[in-house]
């Protein structure tokens, strides 16, 4: 089956000739090397590239074992570069070259030289991977399928889709299963035998049965607040494990360098700053979220929520978990001051857009209570309510914008109408 993903295949068109170091980066599985080999290479074959122009090599196949040898790898690149027309480097687990950035570095000296890798080790899952090509690199980050691309691939029923999007999300070696058993078999092992692994390893993690059980409190507790200090103390209270809040801040790095959750800080919209604790946690892909819970607790808000943010990130929006200070009246005629969050605050450039995720809105006071905290915030930039409820874009008599959920997903745009 072709999947298509011509968000990113964009993307790397765009930074054609650019003179930096493509890097396609994203979690373990989640298609970079489809996109590389096959998407890009058929593409440059569409623009009219020769076939040898194109230099591509896998580090991690046995035929091209020899290429881990920095060396070796360097003079063969330098060999096939053999006229003055571009030429086109595809390589693959560049991380198991040894001193590869040096390599990378030199071989961009090369001015027919257009170079793209991916890798799968902690250089390339973490956020800081640009820095290693010293300011050369233009990092393109790939997600497992999104909800359109997972559609466009499916077909059927929107319904049924959602359905199936939301219990095993969009990791794209899924379509190979038919039935939910082997689905939910294949998200259990790439999570304990590649995701879990590697990090144990790469970090030299001893106290893998606390990592797992922090790891199952970010999956239960997605749209809820998390604070590390707190975590500790509960460790202590009732596991009776000294896990110290350093240490729990530490493993949520590793799952954030590995792309299994990403961190979304609170913002305090009336004070215009950061509180740099409690967070909240969103996992890069629900289905492994749920895999992770045994498919238990998925609650269709919360996978919503969190499937919402990750939309949102992909396409480049700064996501953060708003916070705002309100003062209401109580029951006893005396005035109180509360805390109240908007689930998103996401910002691209000058621009910004307020968003609320709801399951369900049946009632007028449902709707009410959702739109609370739009309307506690005072500026002028958009508020927006997402629904699975709501049938065509339209803005209320609070001036908040409804967009059905179907309409999000398949056309994320639609915010900025």
């Amino acid at each position: 089956m072709q999947i298509a993903r011509d968000y990113y295949l964009k993307k790397l068109v765009d930074r054609m000739h650019n003179k930096t170091i493509k890097i396609v980066s994203g979690i373990r599985r989640c298609g970079k090397s489809y996109l590389l080999y096959t998407l890009f290479r058929r593409k440059l074959e569409e623009m009219g590239v020769d076939q040898s122009h194109i230099i591509t090599v896998a580090l991690d196949g046995i035929e091209d074992a020899e290429f881990r040898d920095p060396h070796v790898f360097y003079n063969y690149v330098k060999s096939r570069v053999q006229d003055s027309g571009m030429h086109y480097l595809l390589l693959d687990e560049v991380q198991m070259m040894s001193d590869f950035e040096s390599v990378l570095n030199s071989l961009l000296r090369t001015d027919n030289l257009d170079v793209y890798v991916t890798g799968s080790n902690s250089k390339f899952l973490s956020t800081d991977v640009v820095t290693e090509f010293r300011g050369r690199g233009d990092e393109i980050r790939v997600f497992p399928l999104n909800f359109a691309e997972f559609f466009a691939a499916r077909g059927g029923e929107w319904s049924n889709a959602w359905e199936e999007y939301r219990l095993y999300g969009g990791m794209p070696q899924l379509f190979i299963y038919k039935s939910e058993k082997d689905k939910a078999e294949y998200l259990h092992n790439l999570f304990r035998e590649t995701y879990l692994k590697d990090i144990i390893e790469r970090n030299h993690i001893k106290n893998n049965d606390e990592l797992e059980e922090l790891l199952d409190i970010t999956a239960s507790g997605i749209g809820a607040l998390l604070n590390p200090r707190k975590l500790a103390n509960s460790f202590r209270s009732v596991k009776k494990v000294n896990l110290s809040e350093p240490t729990i801040s530490l493993y949520l790095n590793y799952l954030q360098n590995a792309f299994i959750i990403s961190r979304a800080m609170r913002y305090d919209i009336k004070g215009n700053r950061y509180i740099s604790t409690p967070s909240k946690y969103y996992f890069t892909d629900i289905g492994l979220r749920n895999a992770r819970l045994n498919f238990r607790q998925i609650e269709e808000g919360h996978a919503m929520e969190n499937v919402i943010y990750n939309e949102l990130v992909m396409h480049g929006y700064q996501v953060d978990v708003g916070n705002i200070d309100i003062v209401e009246k109580t029951s006893n005629m005396t005035y109180a001051r509360k805390k109240i969050e908007v689930d998103f605050v996401a910002n691209f450039g000058s621009k910004r857009y307020y968003i609320q995720s709801a399951s369900a809105i049946p009632t007028r006071e449902k709707r009410e209570q959702e739109e609370r905290p739009l309307l506690a915030v005072r500026d002028s930039f958009k508020k927006i309510l997402i629904t699975p409820d709501a049938s065509l874009p339209h803005y209320d008599d609070s001036g908040v914008l409804i967009l059905s959920l179907k309409n999000f997903l398949l056309h994320p745009d639609s915010i900025l109408e």
